[in-house]
């Protein structure tokens, strides 16, 4: 991920001015993250090293979505919409 846009996106999804690591911003991260991988993917179909990479941070990111529905309902809800991701 370029660092542009991971600035971007810290900027776009961080709670306050020093938020690095949040549990919203971590899924976010990880969803960006994730979209570049499946367009990498789409091109390298044999590339089984990445794709299991990328099946490792989907299963990381439906962790810390777990996570984030039962310690904060609302703050889930809203990420979700962000992101456009199904529940």
């Amino acid at each position: 991920m370029k660092k542009s846009l991971k600035t971007s996106v810290i900027k776009k999804h961080q709670k306050h001015s020093k938020d690095t690591g949040s549990h919203s911003l971590q899924v976010a991260m990880l969803t960006e993250r994730i979209n570049e991988l499946q367009t990498h993917l789409e091109k390298h179909k044999n590339d089984k090293n990445s794709r299991r990479g990328l099946l490792m941070m989907v299963g990381h990111r439906r962790k810390l979505l777990t996570y984030l529905s039962q310690a904060d309902k609302s703050e889930y809800e809203s990420l979700l919409e962000k992101l456009k991701l199904r529940k």
